[in-house]
């Protein structure tokens, strides 16, 4: 019981959970073992973690009528088996929930991740706490992305009624990919003084950008283009070499 109390501790997963969790799993392993009770209920101290089963008959209307112990004589293997089986379910279940919760509600922000895969499909990349799909429509067309490779990208939409856990779906292609990439360069469209008003994109061929700046003392195509276009190409090289109008 003290390693529920850890997990508890340092892993966020209540010991009530996991204790409801077992015994539910333990009625279920009972059941399957010979000549066990229709019905049952499995008890856990939660002091010494003994486990005990107890068959029962219940009447017509699911009223318990007879109980009696029915502990098998290696259920203490099962047990912990199962005990383990359990838990790493919960823990499996604790992340998932914790990837959710740090991102949802992130649509329209970059991430940088390390390619895992990539085919003619999909992506996937490692954020390093999670990992993110992008699929097909979302690649920049005949972009090759080297396993290895690291790389910006969109969330575009965060699934958390998957099975396997939350899905975060990213993109390269999408126009405000472009737009997040010049806030992240430009430190004049960061800070609000220069505002792109619109995208036109054909991504992996050309992108144009049309910006203006609410300071006249500010150049607004300057700005994003830099010092010897250093921000623009910058950002050219993120999008592995697609060509960028900035047009005011």
């Amino acid at each position: 019981m003290e390693e529920l109390d850890i997990l508890e501790r340092e892993k966020g997963v209540s010991k009530e959970t996991i204790l409801d969790a077992l015994a539910n799993a333990l009625v279920s392993a009972y059941k399957r073992s010979p000549g066990a009770a229709e019905e049952a209920r499995v008890t856990i101290d939660q002091d010494t973690g003994e486990i005990k089963v107890y068959g029962q008959e219940l009447d017509e209307d699911g009223n318990v009528t007879r109980e009696w112990e029915d502990t098998p004589s290696d259920f203490g293997r099962i047990g912990a088996q199962t005990a383990k089986q359990v838990i790493l379910q919960r823990l499996r279940d604790a992340k998932r929930a914790q990837v959710f919760d740090l991102y949802e509600g992130r649509d329209g922000d970059l991430v940088t991740g390390i390619v895992q895969q990539s085919d003619h499909r999909t992506v996937i990349l490692d954020l390093g706490n999670a990992e993110a799909v992008m699929p097909f429509g979302e690649k920049i067309p005949y972009e090759r992305l080297e396993r290895g490779a690291r790389v910006k990208a969109l969330i575009i939409e965060v699934r958390g009624e998957e099975a396997k856990g939350p899905q975060i779906v990213v993109s390269r292609s999408h126009p405000d990919f472009i737009r997040r990439l010049f806030e992240l360069e430009v430190p004049e469209i960061h800070a609000g003084t220069v505002e792109i008003k619109a995208i036109a994109r054909e991504p992996g061929w050309r992108s144009k950008v049309a910006v203006y700046s609410k300071d006249d003392r500010i150049d607004a195509v300057g700005a994003c283009v830099g010092m010897k276009g250093a921000r623009v190409m910058t950002i050219v090289k993120a999008l592995s070499g697609e060509r960028i109008d900035i047009v005011p």
